[in-house]
């Protein structure tokens, strides 16, 4: 089963491990120079980043210098929906497409170990290199995770666990579509399609709901503010405003007529502000909190992916395709 799985799969692995490969080599060479630019590390750099001006200097070089890099990564949370969709869409699809089925299915080997040998060996192909592609680009993000959290968008979805959980997702959704549709190319689609369609609700809607956010409060300072201990640069904020003395939110109009209220007075806007009892406000996820979202986000995708392997292996058992 090794052998023909190997004959039947390898130019789709062949090609996905000399991209992840190629992939990894350019991010190795171009992260050895970013981090670099950090000789005491960019971890214990970050704490100290806004008082000592070698760090500060050190994450300006960043940014002018591989902020690009870090911009076009951003596109990179789709590699491991391609991979896994790449990998599960000829699964099925290719046999019935090309009626080897019929061959497949009557030989000594049962349907069912068939199935699961394919299965297998291509789930856990699309696990080690997405956990390649992941691993490597964690280690590249890491000085700008030092500087920006990890819970930037282009953080979250490209590090942790929910990489592998994409792949896994549109290898289910590719592999289901592939028994459905009886096509290759219509099933990568299809997951593609599928995960778009499931990313924006989650990570908008689902993703701030995983836990109570919490909220800090915090008089306008006076001067040259001081960085506040919530929510930090590391943290997720989802909501920042004002609010007055009793704590009640200014909407933005309320806000601009009291910036313009100091405008007419000659004031100074924080001073005015603090002298009135305007608050500021924060609402935010601790970044403590990363690796539990991972696991939530993780295990929803994993979800719905053995779902969607589970109805392809009654489909097979049936023979309803």
């Amino acid at each position: 089963m090794a052998w023909l799985i190997w004959r039947q799969h390898r130019t789709e692995v062949c090609v996905l491990g000399v991209l992840v490969g190629l992939f990894g080599i350019a991010l190795l060479v171009l992260g050895t120079r970013a981090h670099d630019l950090f000789p005491g590390g960019s971890a214990l750099c970050a704490g100290e980043a806004r008082v000592n001006e070698a760090c500060t200097a050190s994450f300006r070089r960043l940014d002018e210098e591989y902020g690009y890099v870090e911009n076009l990564l951003a596109a990179f949370y789709l590699v491991p929906v391609v991979i896994g969709a790449f990998l599960g869409a000829p699964l099925l699809a290719r046999e019935l497409e090309e009626g080897t089925w019929q061959l497949a299915w009557t030989q000594a080997v049962p349907r069912m170990r068939w199935l699961t040998a394919k299965l297998t060996a291509l789930a856990g192909v699309t696990v080690a290199l997405t956990g390649m592609f992941t691993a490597v680009l964690t280690w590249f993000r890491q000085p700008f995770d030092a500087w920006e959290g990890r819970f930037q968008y282009d953080a979250f979805d490209l590090e942790g666990l929910v990489p592998v959980a994409y792949a896994l997702f549109a290898f289910g959704v590719a592999t289901a579509a592939g028994a459905i549709l009886r096509r290759s190319l219509p099933a990568f689609g299809v997951a593609f399609g599928a995960f778009l369609a499931a990313r924006m609700p989650v990570a908008l809607l689902a993703r701030p709901a995983y836990a109570t956010p919490l909220d800090a409060m915090e008089p306008v300072p006076v001067g040259i503010a001081k960085d506040r201990a919530a929510p930090s640069f590391a943290d997720w904020t989802i909501e920042r405003g004002y609010a007055d003395a009793t704590g009640r939110r200014l909407s933005s109009t309320e806000y601009y007529e009291l910036e313009a209220a100091a405008d007419r007075a000659g004031t100074n806007l924080n001073q005015f502000l603090h002298d009135r009892g305007i608050q500021q406000f924060g609402v935010y996820h601790p970044a403590d909190r990363f690796w539990t979202f991972q696991l939530i986000e993780a295990a929803l995708f994993v979800t719905v992916a053995a779902v969607l392997i589970g109805v392809v292996v009654w489909r097979v058992r049936r023979r309803l395709i």
